[in-house]
């Protein structure tokens, strides 16, 4: 802990010598909150702050950063691409693998840490930005960036560092509770949320209003008033007629333990509000961010109501486009390799959401890591992702597609759980199957050393 302090302390001071700084930061709710906190942070202490959000630092996103000559903090972002970095001064917050140590990188990779479940990138670029701002809100945006980042899924609750951010705001700023983690809890009627639910998807009842009605119904709750409306109790009984429900269709135990789990409100605001849930908050974060319009998302983080009218309108094309996106799933159809399954959606599903659906596809299949590709503008979007069964078994995602994707001229990283690249077009069948080779031979040399003697 006092290295990571010590870290922290050594990039704010070389932050306090900028009179301007450039923010380079991600596409999503992750990204949106370290970049907020960043950009709020830099004002705060008197430096003049600019934010650009970029899909991938990819080689030619970097020459454009180079062009515009500033000092650069990258947040969210940066690790994996050190040594494109060279010619540019700057620090970085990030929480994804490293391409190595680097004296201005605050990693959590670095300290013993896991990126993946120990700290976002919002936590890590926090930790730096409370050298020059003391705005308790930061710390707020914080939970939101892990929570978006899928830092709690693990284990239904943030852990690590996450944990300990969490403990400090405890019962002032953010309140711990035992809940469904359906988005719709703070502002949808209760049909309408279950109807809408696409992680996981409820067999029989997602996309399906008339349904949703019945069953509500059948049970003597009331389908139109929201879950925050009713008692402890009937949340229990709807809870426990939800999971009979799922067991019902075959619905396996990964799957079925990502309906409840602990949830943080944010308490400074309103109840009804998508800004009162740190998972909604994040998710309306990232709907901004998955069509071009992060600068919004980071107004919302700001207070912006104007801005917040938007993001709500982005967010049911997002809601919407999510589930049409797993529609074309359906009828393309995943196929399966000797250690992998993927699907190629070609342009039919947005390369900025194409991630998001992997992963909602990966519950109804855990056994073997999913890999998705969609078209974008630059070349194909891959991004894969596994459960936390598959790393304990050997698998490391980050290493594997980083690997892959340089093997057929592209790039990429991530984590062991989650990562994503960029490749050549027309490439993908050459990096399947060099990937599908790459996770064999993790899990087997992890096989071989779990069977041999001490």
């Amino acid at each position: 802990m006092k290295e990571l302090i010590s870290k922290a302390t050594e990039l704010a001071e070389i932050l306090k010598k900028q009179e301007k700084v450039l923010i380079v930061s991600h596409i999503d709710a992750d990204g949106i909150t370290s970049a907020s906190i960043a950009k709020k942070a830099l004002e705060d202490f008197g430096i003049e702050a600019k934010v650009k959000f970029v899909k991938q630092l990819q080689k030619f996103e970097i020459e454009k950063i180079k062009d515009e000559n500033e000092f650069v903090w990258f947040t969210d972002l940066g690790s994996g691409q050190l040594s494109n970095l060279k010619d540019l001064e700057f620090i970085i917050t990030d929480h994804h693998f490293p391409e190595g140590k680097h004296e201005r990188q605050l990693n959590p990779h670095d300290f013993g840490m896991d990126g993946s479940i120990d700290m976002s990138g919002a936590v890590a670029t926090l930790i730096v930005a409370n050298r020059l701002s003391c705005d308790e809100r930061l710390a707020e945006l914080a939970i939101v960036g892990s929570v978006g980042d899928l830092q709690d899924s693990r284990f239904g609750k943030l852990v690590g560092f996450n944990r300990k951010l969490l403990q400090f705001l405890n019962g002032t700023l953010v309140e711990i509770q035992k809940d469904v983690r359906f988005f719709g809890k703070q502002t949808r009627p209760i049909a309408k949320m279950l109807e809408y639910s696409i992680d996981p998807i409820i067999p029989g009842l997602t996309g399906d209003e008339a349904s949703c009605v019945r069953f509500l119904s059948s049970l003597g709750i009331d389908p139109w008033v929201r879950w925050i409306d009713i008692s402890r109790e009937e949340k229990r009984r709807v809870v426990s007629a939800i999971v009979r429900h799922c067991i019902s269709f075959g619905l396996g135990y990964d799957e079925i333990k990502r309906i409840a789990g602990e949830c943080y409100i944010l308490l400074r605001n309103p109840e009804g509000c998508e800004k009162r849930d740190a998972m909604e908050f994040s998710t309306l974060l990232n709907a901004t961010a998955r069509y071009g319009e992060a600068e919004i998302g980071m107004a919302v983080c700001f207070g912006d109501e104007k801005a917040f009218s938007r993001a709500r309108t982005l967010l049911q094309n997002h809601r919407r486009n999510l589930a049409n996106g797993l529609r074309t799933v359906e009828e393309i159809g995943i196929r399966e390799l000797k250690n992998i399954q993927y699907f190629h959606a070609g342009k039919e599903i947005k390369d900025t959401i194409i991630g998001i659906i992997a992963g909602m596809c990966l519950a109804r299949n855990p056994k073997k890591p999913i890999v998705a590709f969609a078209e974008s503008e630059n070349g194909i979007k891959v991004s894969a992702r596994a459960t936390y069964k598959l790393v304990d078994s050997g698998l490391n995602l980050g290493k594997a597609i980083k690997a892959s994707a340089e093997a057929v001229g592209g790039s990429g990283g991530g984590h062991s759980v989650a990562a994503g690249a960029l490749i050549p077009y027309g490439s993908e069948e050459k990096f399947l199957k060099i990937l599908d080779e790459t996770i064999g031979i993790q899990i087997q040399k992890s096989t071989l050393s779990m069977s041999s003697p001490p």
